[in-house]
């Protein structure tokens, strides 16, 4: 069978755990073909994958979304849409209404429409803005709003008049762009559309956009209430929902995905692919670490707070802030800049890292973004029997203290941003060899019964074959 996965903002530019995920799942299918259908935000990253991908994987499409800064479009093109079409247009922008998005694929896959900035030039398109305008946004300055939803929309028509790979089942890891391209090739091509959300997506771009200097604070409600619109495409068009845990899958529900389609696959990881690491030499001080890549998201600087908070208590404790820093440069420098200004000793950035060399070494691990699913990191220091501390976000309770299983608290959960409770949570670890050994243990014990990464393949595998059917590509492939 030839898969196209779907991936926005992940694989293969940046490692991380969707990014882990994808490549875990082609390694470990080769009866399966794959296509990677990448979307990414910059034609700079074009060809700078981080990832030796296996043979299995046959092509990469790439896409960016920086693109649409060059296109300008002809005004005045009359597309000559129907009511309907119109209603749907008005229902993408404002967010309300009724939205059928084959009416959407019906006018940006029209040959007539030879440049998506067209569109957004046409007569069609000012005469449903004043519309909107007239009824919903009056108080906003008619020009502004123009070109606020031109700006909006206008990476999504790029992304949809892209030419598809074809292949018998599309598989989007996101909702977003990925969600609308995997259900526009159902929409052409009537293949199956499996959606798989790590963490819900469109909460995530809202927690981004509220915090965001580029969106003038009255058009930031436009934006979010887009997003959410965006991700009802996948939900309406995917065959089945895949999430990671139950309360993901309540939030689905709640923005509209019907509760049939969902099921749930944990990820999982191979324990004994972390029994007899490295361990630190004899006679070293308590060595704390977090796995992750150094972006805003993963709130890098409350980890650093929440080390300065340890040192006071613990001065020999050394922190190793474990992943690559490349992705966000001055988001970098800014964490850099804080360890100065708290002149915080014994911070070390490691850059990207094979975890397996470091991980093994640590006494504590930590976890403080503000947005996940199921995180990767946790389930490798899980799986290594490290104790954790993390943040209230995704699936981590549940790793961390079980959903009714009997094998006990692994580390401690605390609120997003609470720097003061994860330094409290951390020192306590730090004076107990015997409490990091018995949550270690505990964590251990829940991945090897509960996630493991052949029931994750598996899980997957029986889904290909439902939704794709049984036959699979000669197997002259290997990972």
């Amino acid at each position: 069978m030839r898969i196209c996965i779907v991936a926005e903002g992940s694989y293969p530019y940046v490692t991380g755990g969707v990014s882990s995920w994808i490549h875990s799942l082609a390694r470990n299918m080769p009866e399966h073909e794959f296509v990677i259908y990448a979307i990414a935000a910059e034609r700079k990253q074009k060809g700078q994958f981080k990832y030796t991908l296996p043979s299995n994987i046959v092509e990469v499409q790439e896409i960016f979304l920086d693109e649409y800064m060059q296109l300008e479009g002809e005004w005045g093109h009359h597309l000559r849409l129907t009511p309907d079409q119109r209603q749907s247009i008005k229902a993408l922008i404002s967010g309300e209404g009724d939205l059928d998005w084959s009416r959407i694929f019906s006018v940006l896959c029209d040959p007539k429409l030879s440049n998506a900035a067209n569109f957004l030039m046409s007569r069609d398109f000012f005469d449903i803005m004043s519309q909107l305008c007239e009824e919903k946004y009056e108080q906003l300055p008619f020009t502004e709003m123009f070109w606020t939803v031109r700006s909006m929309v206008l990476p999504l028509l790029l992304t949809v008049q892209k030419p598809l790979p074809q292949a018998d089942l599309y598989h989007a890891v996101s909702t977003g762009y990925a969600g609308v391209l995997a259900s526009l090739a159902k929409y052409l091509y009537g293949k199956p559309v499996l959606l798989t959300e790590h963490g819900i997506y469109s909460r995530e771009r809202e927690e981004e956009i509220i915090k965001a200097d580029w969106v003038d604070g009255y058009f930031k409600d436009i934006w979010i209430r887009y997003f959410y619109t965006l991700s009802t495409c996948a939900y309406q068009y995917a065959d089945e929902v895949i999430t990671l845990f139950n309360r993901n899958r309540e939030i689905q529900i709640e923005l509209g995905c019907e509760p049939d389609k969902i099921r749930i696959i944990p990820n999982g990881v191979t324990a004994s692919d972390y029994e007899n690491l490295s361990a630190k030499a004899p006679g070293e001080p308590i060595y704390i670490g977090g796995v992750v890549r150094v972006v805003p998201i993963k709130d890098i600087k409350t980890m650093i707070q929440s080390f300065n908070i340890i040192k006071r208590q613990v001065p020999e404790a050394k922190f190793f802030i474990m992943g690559p820093y490349e992705e966000d440069p001055e988001y970098y420098e800014e964490c850099r800049l804080m360890v100065e200004l708290l002149q915080v000793e014994d911070v070390i950035f490691t850059g990207s890292i094979n975890v397996k060399e470091y991980i093994g070494q640590m006494d504590i691990l930590l976890l403080t973004s503000i947005s996940e699913g199921q995180p990767l990191a946790v389930l490798e220091g899980l799986a290594a029997g490290k104790p954790m501390v993390t943040t209230d976000v995704g699936s981590c309770k549940e790793l961390i203290y079980g959903n009714n299983d009997e094998f006990g608290p692994a580390g401690s959960v605390v609120p997003v941003m609470s720097y003061e409770r994860i330094g409290e949570e951390v020192i306590q670890l730090c004076r107990s060899a015997e409490l990091r050994q018995r949550m270690g243990e505990n964590g251990r014990n829940r991945v090897r019964s509960l996630y493991t990464n052949h029931n994750f393949i598996t899980g997957y595998q029986n889904l290909y074959q439902t939704c794709g059917g049984l036959n699979g590509w000669p197997v002259s492939v290997s990972n």
